[in-house]
């Protein structure tokens, strides 16, 4: 049985296709979006945790693609209009984790906090695949061609 980790350190382990935890992985990447508990754990930890900003209806906040007053970009949209979609499984679970500051580096500045400490990795796992189980079938294909 071969064993690929998944996101850094190990915490999070896909072995012959199952991510620790038991949700089964689907597409070329990790997230478990097909998953119907991991999707409602997912639909519910993102009401609590990140739909204040990315709106209940992943629709992001207004004018997201320019900075506010205070030079910072506001959140994104998490639906097929945002650019989520355009990301690997890995990179949407380390911004998550760490927050885009953390991956970004330099001077670069972000409302999003990283869940490290707050969330579980297999929390974020959830969320992130209740996120794209909402994607139309075509976008959740272009989505699984990034994890390639």
């Amino acid at each position: 049985m071969s064993k690929i980790t998944a996101v850094s350190l190990g915490v999070l382990v896909l072995v012959g296709g199952t991510l620790a935890g038991g949700a089964k992985a689907e597409g070329k990447g990790f997230l478990p979006y097909r998953d119907k508990a991991s999707v409602s754990r997912g639909e519910a930890i993102y009401e609590e945790s990140c739909a204040a900003c990315h709106g209940a209806a992943l629709e992001g906040e207004a004018n997201w693609r320019r900075p506010g007053p205070d030079g910072r970009l506001p959140a994104p949209p998490h639906d097929p209009s945002g650019h989520t979609w355009h990301h690997s499984d890995m990179v949407l679970f380390r911004l998550t984790k760490y927050g885009p500051e953390a991956l970004v580096g330099g001077d670069y500045q972000s409302n999003m906090p990283g869940f490290d400490g707050v969330l579980s990795d297999r929390d974020i796992v959830d969320v992130l695949a209740y996120i794209k189980s909402t994607w139309p079938d075509q976008i959740k294909e272009a989505h699984n061609a990034r994890n390639e």
